[in-house]
């Protein structure tokens, strides 16, 4: 069955208060057959790395992190912002797969900025950071929409994993 499909992708601006590459196409419109509700679906292409932003305050924990994923084929880090007006704004210029969002930030919490992410883009899917094992802080993540919710002592590979699991897709070896 032959089927029309047509690439999305979007060009992409350096700001100040940002990093970020231009991504490859991420997907791939079908025009037939169409979903029974008689809409396009959108199946994500397998060469394209999952795109995030890391909202987190503390520069160092950021910046490790960063490194570290950005190390990974099937992961791309398109953003850091340090707060959650930051992260709102990253959200809807840069329309990440996954937002990595601290529970403590300046300004806007995690709570609220969890929100206004979803809110600014519903795209994408929260996941949030907690530096404790407080069960209100994840409960509080877990309401405002975030998709799943981990510690920050847990390890890497928990952090792929749930960015995987967030985005629809399976962890490369």
């Amino acid at each position: 069955m032959s089927r029309a499909c047509s690439r999305n992708s979007s060009s992409r601006t350096r700001n100040s208060r940002s990093r970020f590459t231009k991504a490859a196409s991420r997907t791939t419109r079908c025009s037939s057959p169409p979903s029974s509700s008689g809409a396009y679906r959108y199946i994500r292409r397998v060469e394209s790395p999952i795109r995030v932003v890391l909202v987190e305050d503390n520069r160092v924990f950021r910046e490790g992190l960063e490194l570290v994923l950005g190390l990974r084929s099937d992961i791309e880090i398109v953003g850091a912002a340090e707060d959650g007006a930051e992260a709102v704004e990253l959200a809807r210029e840069l329309r990440p797969d996954v937002v990595l969002m601290d529970y403590r930030l300046p300004g806007m919490d995690g709570v609220e900025a969890t929100a206004a992410v979803l809110a600014a883009y519903p795209g994408a899917a929260v996941i949030g950071l907690t530096a404790s094992a407080n069960l209100r802080e994840r409960q509080a993540l877990s309401d405002a929409g975030a998709v799943d919710c981990l510690s920050k002592d847990g390890e890497l590979d928990e952090i792929v994993a749930a960015i995987h699991r967030a985005a629809g897709t399976t962890p490369a070896a």
